[in-house]
């Protein structure tokens, strides 16, 4: 599938990569790139053979953010339409029934950083930066605030709000906003040795975790181990759980009912 400003790419293995495609507005979260975002995930959630959504993007600029020329027009609607349909954007990739990788070769900005901050896992080049520099030009980063502060914690991401200094991939790992960084010669490798780990895997298992991750987060400790419990209650009844402990305990490979009966791989390995 190709549609202006993105393409979406299918691999026979379950994985899906999904591209931002205007390096020229160095990939700008304009409000149409929004709409077409948004088309691709709705393809994506009709295609139950995808188990991994690659995000990634074409050029030096992983994301600028939102597009500046439509931020400076002062009518209130347009500004409700752009935020507005950014955290449909963000919130869908939280909620995807998949896990969603970015792939970040470049300086993720604002919006751009959001987007990082709302996939479940990242990998980043050497070459990557993100910031929030929203304070810069008098409009504070609050939207790309929620999912940071509660990726990377409260002090950190005030820190990246109110200076709007960027910081760089290392610290970005160290922090917690990205799991990985490598040379931008090994960024597609290591993006899909980690994808193929989490397609070869449960299906069932990785939807019905990565729902029970998010809800929990806003529950007490208390309360988060009551929808745990309940959660896996259920599960261990389900096919895949019961052909998965059946496959462990006879040593063979599980083929499981819902997906990919392949063994995982190592980051790294061949």
């Amino acid at each position: 599938m190709v549609e202006e400003g993105v393409t979406l790419e299918y691999d026979e293995r379950g994985i899906a990569v999904l591209t931002l495609n205007r390096p020229e507005r160095r990939n700008a979260l304009s409000l149409e790139l929004i709409a077409v975002l948004l088309r691709c995930l709705d393809e994506l959630d009709e295609n139950r053979a995808v188990r991994v959504i690659v995000l990634a993007s074409t050029g030096t600029v992983f994301s600028s953010g939102h597009d500046l020329k439509e931020i400076a027009n002062p009518r209130d609607f347009e500004h409700e339409q752009i935020f507005s349909l950014c955290i449909d954007l963000v919130t869908r990739l939280q909620r995807f029934r998949v896990p969603v990788i970015a792939e970040v070769q470049g300086p993720a900005v604002a919006a751009g950083c959001q987007l990082v901050a709302s996939c479940d896992l990242a990998v980043a080049s050497e070459q990557a930066l993100f910031s929030t520099p929203g304070v810069r030009i008098g409009l504070f980063c609050t939207t790309p605030m929620v999912p940071l502060s509660r990726t990377i914690g409260p002090k950190r991401a005030l820190e990246m709000l109110y200076t709007g200094k960027a910081i760089d991939a290392r610290t970005a790992e160290r922090w917690g906003l990205v799991n990985y960084v490598v040379s931008l010669d090994q960024l597609r490798s290591t993006t899909w040795e980690l994808a193929l780990q989490i397609a070869q895997v449960s299906p069932a298992a990785i939807k019905s975790g990565k729902q029970a991750f998010f809800s929990e987060l806003d529950l007490s400790y208390c309360d988060a181990y009551q929808d745990a419990r309940l959660r896996m209650v259920h599960d261990a009844k389900t096919p895949d759980a019961i052909e998965g402990v059946d496959a462990f305990l006879s040593k063979r490979k599980p083929q499981w009912p819902s997906g990919s009966s392949e063994e995982p791989s190592c980051i790294g390995e061949g």
